[in-house]
């Protein structure tokens, strides 16, 4: 809260962190528990510089369940055999897609199923009649992830550093930035059991990594717990197929908050954004053979509401917002589509190309905000984990097609919605959120499949400082990067 300064997306709230420079992120954690993460926001440096970040209950504060005997955090990362920034450098340079991951990994190791893995498997230590707390992040950059554990269920007590209501399940799926916290209790006999991730690809026909990833639940008392256990092999848990949206609807609907919550009900800002891909012509001076590798000759981009986000190079947009400098974004983001079609049907190849620039929408310290994140059918549908910075929001309601504020009104949760910081966006579908915008600075709301947020899915909320010092954004820090 009013350190926007410290969020970090590169040329959003700061320049980057030069070579062999430094700065200190300063912040006060509030009203927040459970798992967060840190990660690099520049290009794609964030597919190795990750790491947890954790938050326990205040001293003499409790968990709101009954303390677990140990805990593991669980990063779930993408890995790539070519250095990720070249890899993003010649697709940017072709404009067609990226390469895949080679592998997947759990807390940096790829695990058992890869040739090169043999020795390296994360082992999460439990034992008979313990309860656990798995801290499941996915840092992966650009896969939704599905996660289980063999012969085991999950308890989800908490996500984005929210709790939630518990329920169980037999598996989680995260896309990128999201984080779920999960109880796992010691309840089958002593051996080794598999955690198991893998990709949720709800985009048809585009290509993925379909590795797996793996980890040892290990039972401290299993026979072979001292002694070299290289000849039993671990238990394998089943997963759900690649394209599986039925199980990710069913978790999804799962989420709720704990008791009944302060949902913003008067709505002062009434936003419908659209998300999803596009495909932009190839610009007559380009070599299209080797410049323009997208479907039919063209290059892929992706957009809000028609607008493909471009980040600026000399100046961070908090920056210039706070100073009044011009000429490095514009406050006229539209509220709505400039055109209304079907979202999720057959889109008209003139709607295809978006137009790109750096815009962002101006929002009134303490406005109350609704926003439908309507996915679209353009080139590809896909499940889109869109993430708000600066914010937690309610998820109010999910669904598949074209939002209809007629019939879908009625599915509004505004009792006990899950609070989070990442909305997975159904595959063809939407889902609304709302939030109270009383964090001034600039947030970015952009996909956290980083190909993604490259290509321009990605927008900028202007908040405006309210009455007095403590409506109001701090002052930059005197170590705040220069351009």
């Amino acid at each position: 809260m009013r350190t926007g300064w410290a969020d970090g997306p590169e040329f959003v709230t700061q320049c980057p962190i030069r070579p062999g420079g430094s700065y200190t992120y300063r912040f006060t954690i509030q009203g927040q528990e459970g798992t967060l993460w840190w990660h690099a926001h520049s290009s794609w440096l964030r597919a190795t510089v990750y790491g947890a970040l954790i938050i326990r209950p205040k001293e003499g504060d409790s968990y709101p369940f009954a303390k677990p005997k140990r805990e593991t955090p669980i990063l779930l990362g993408e890995w790539w055999n070519a250095n990720p920034m070249d890899v993003v450098r010649e697709a940017t340079r072709t404009g067609g897609t990226p390469n895949v991951s080679d592998a997947y990994t759990i807390n940096g190791q790829p695990g058992d199923l890869y040739n090169c893995s043999s020795k390296g498997t994360v082992i999460v230590p439990i034992d008979s009649g313990e309860t656990n707390l798995l801290r499941v992040i996915n840092s992966a950059l650009n896969q939704e992830l599905f996660f289980t554990v063999a012969n085991h269920k999950l308890t989800v007590v908490g996500a984005d550093a929210s709790y939630t209501k518990p329920f169980t399940t037999t598996v989680l799926m995260l896309g990128p930035g999201q984080t779920t916290d999960v109880l796992i209790t010691g309840d089958q006999p002593p051996a080794r059991y598999y955690a198991a991730a893998r990709a949720y690809a709800s985009a048809p026909g585009a290509p993925f990594d379909n590795t797996t990833t793996t980890a040892i639940l290990e039972y401290k008392s299993a026979p072979c717990a001292s002694k070299n256990c290289a000849t039993s092999k671990p238990v394998m848990p089943s997963l759900p197929a690649f394209n599986d949206t039925a199980t990710v609807t069913a978790f999804s609907k799962s989420f709720r908050s704990p008791r009944k919550v302060e949902v913003p009900t008067v709505i002062d800002e009434n936003l419908f954004f659209t998300v999803g891909l596009g495909l932009n012509k190839c610009p007559k001076h380009l070599n299209k053979a080797r410049r323009c590798q997208g479907p039919n000759g063209t290059r892929f981009t992706a957009s809000m509401n028609n607008e493909s986000f471009v980040l600026p190079s000399k100046l961070s947009i908090l920056q210039a917002y706070e100073q009044g400098i011009p000429g490095v974004f514009t406050t006229d983001f539209p509220a709505n589509p400039p055109r209304q079609f079907d979202y999720t049907g057959n889109v008209s190849r003139s709607l295809w190309q978006p137009v790109p620039g750096t815009k962002g929408y101006k929002l009134k310290y303490g406005s109350r905000v609704q926003v439908v994140l309507q996915g679209t059918n353009i080139f590809t549908p896909e499940n889109h984990p869109i993430h708000l910075h600066g914010y937690d929001f309610y998820i109010i309601a999910e669904g598949f097609g074209n939002f209809n504020p007629k019939n879908d009104t009625a599915k509004f949760n505004l009792v006990d919605p899950p609070l989070r910081n990442t909305a997975a966006v159904p595959v063809n579908g939407w889902a609304v959120i709302r939030f109270v915008a009383d964090n001034p600075g600039a947030w970015l709301m952009h996909c956290h499949l980083d190909v993604h947020i490259g290509w321009g899915l990605a927008m900028v909320f202007l908040v405006d400082n309210g009455v007095g010092e403590l409506q109001s954004i701090e002052p930059p820090p005197a170590d705040l990067p220069l351009c």
